[in-house]
């Protein structure tokens, strides 16, 4: 057994929306959801293994070197290694290194891939086997609901319901079908509330039950669309939904205004593109920037127009993913300065 491992994790983009929970503590959502992974979103993750009872170190690797990690993303970090620990049997102590390929906590679920990332990287560096459905259950009691998808590529659905441990499963491979994902940077800074904080406001929005009276016929309609690969039938469903979380999120007690002019911009000139015959769908998780869901024939068109508006920082063009990747470099290693 190694002394470390290192993994590569996409985060992913949720088509229907987890937004809500009937228990934060253990990630239960108050809705099923339905997600594409994506392949150039990444986190990288090295973890290497301490001594046993050694205290556990969490660093951010950059081009300068490594940089302590600190606040809320430590302290959450440090708590799931220790719930790994226990569920791995172990006493060892953990360093972990970690580095995203894309502005976290921007709404580009930095979250879901990070701890799909830890989970898989601890279990790797511990030599400790585990299944698909483990690792989708084990990134869950990360608190972060999405990481659970994010441990599976392709098109991935995590159903509702009181029990902690259910799993993610997949709905079709990313060979299934070649969806884009033009995500675009308007805001690259960390947003000003957090998905956990909009996630515990979100019943106070008298639009929120609403919204959860309309979950199963959305949830069906998406899973008929990318079984059929129909991206007319799909679009407009995504868009609605996204657009919805932002309602409630706004008419939340206290608001939360996630958007910046440039995000309306981004999403006008969608609307535009498609008024002259081009498939694109916008969508959105809880943060300013857009993602846009097209063909591949369309990516070019899309790119070249939304990279243009006043206010974008850049795109990154994106896709569906195949999922998790062991990699050979480490972390410690290469960012050594």
């Amino acid at each position: 057994m190694s002394d470390e491992y290192t993994i590569s994790v996409p985060a992913n983009i949720a088509f229907i929306k987890y937004w809500g929970a009937t228990d934060l503590e253990r990630a239960i959502p108050c809705n099923a959801s339905i997600s594409m992974t994506l392949r150039e979103c990444v986190s990288h993750t090295t973890v290497r293994l301490l001594g046993p009872g050694v205290q556990d170190e969490v660093w951010h690797a950059t081009d300068a070197g490594l940089t302590a990690a600190d606040g809320a993303f430590r302290d959450r970090a440090l708590a799931h290694l220790e719930r790994l620990r226990g569920w791995a049997g172990t006493d060892r102590g953990l360093a972990v290194a970690t580095r995203n390929s894309f502005p976290a906590a921007a709404g580009i679920a930095s979250s879901a891939s990070g701890f799909a990332a830890l989970t898989v990287a601890t279990l790797g560096a511990l030599g400790v086997e585990a299944t698909l459905q483990e690792l989708s259950v084990l990134a869950r009691r990360s608190g972060s609901g999405s990481a659970a998808r994010s441990v599976m590529g392709g098109y991935v659905v995590w159903p509702d319901g009181d029990d902690p441990e259910t799993p993610a499963r997949q709905l079709a491979p990313a060979s299934h079908w070649d969806l884009r994902d033009v995500v675009v940077i308007v805001h690259s800074g960390a947003k000003g509330v957090s998905s956990l904080d909009g996630h515990r406001r979100a019943t106070s929005s008298p639009h929120y039950e609403r919204r959860q009276t309309l979950i199963p016929e959305r949830l069906a309609a998406v899973q008929a669309a990318i079984a059929a690969r129909d991206l007319e039938r799909l679009g407009p469903v995504i868009e609605e939904d996204a657009m919805e979380l932002h309602l409630i999120a706004m008419s939340s007690s206290p608001a939360i205004f996630y958007w910046r002019p440039a995000t309306l911009r981004v999403l006008e000139a969608v609307r535009r593109m498609r008024d002259r015959g081009i498939e694109a769908w916008s969508t959105m998780d809880a943060g300013a920037n857009v993602h846009v869901i097209c063909s591949p024939a369309a990516e070019p068109e899309v790119v070249a127009e939304l990279e243009q508006l006043d206010g974008v920082r850049g795109v990154i063009r994106d896709g569906v993913g195949e999922g998790p990747e062991a990699i050979a470099r480490s972390l410690f290693r290469e960012s050594v300065p």
